[in-house]
């Protein structure tokens, strides 16, 4: 059986869990906000109470696999309407900065233009600098997938390069650095 599926969700107070036993669809409702999401016709969801488990019908490699993912994402619709998640972005370089109006971020990342990056209306941004540290980009948001996949796009538009560990990288990343060029060989 799979480890992870295997363990009950364990529902805070205040949120709401109900499925559509026609389309098997959760959704989830917290004091953030509602998050819904539809699962495999196979997978079947238990609600006892407080307590939600997820089955699967067979040992099917299939079947193994969707029912860990299933409690997974299921666990983090639930964290996420009643905690959220956030994610912290570090500009590291000289000159680098980041400013944030409303759902538009706007950085200076070294090229001969400001990098303006859209942001969807479910993830709210922050920019702040802090004196004598690197610029902190925070995003937050309910969706954990939504906000792993806006981070990484920001992160690609200039990703940590190995050798002076400049770019824009995730707080707390600990990035593999090479060494220089060699001295001077006579």
């Amino acid at each position: 059986m799979s480890r992870i599926g295997k363990n009950p969700i364990l529902l805070p107070a205040g949120v709401e869990l109900k499925v559509a036993n026609d389309t098997n669809e959760v959704t989830v409702k917290g004091k953030n906000g509602q998050l819904t999401a539809k699962v495999d016709r196979d997978i079947k969801i238990n609600i006892d109470g407080s307590s939600v488990t997820v089955e699967r019908p067979t040992e099917q490699k299939r079947h193994k696999a969707m029912h860990g993912l299933y409690r997974s994402l299921i666990n983090n619709m639930v964290i996420g309407v009643s905690e959220g998640f956030k994610k912290q972005l570090e500009l590291v370089g000289v000159g680098y900065r980041a400013t944030a109006t409303g759902q538009v971020l706007e950085m200076a990342l070294g090229f001969s233009h400001p990098v303006v990056f859209q942001l969807p209306n479910e993830v709210k941004v922050t920019a702040e600098m802090p004196k004598g540290q690197p610029p902190l980009i925070t995003l937050e948001s309910i969706d954990n997938q939504l906000l792993g996949q806006v981070a990484a796009r920001i992160r690609k538009v200039r990703p940590p390069e190995p050798y002076k560990g400049k770019g824009i990288k995730f707080a707390g990343e600990v990035l593999r650095r090479k060494a220089g060029k060699a001295g001077g060989k006579k």
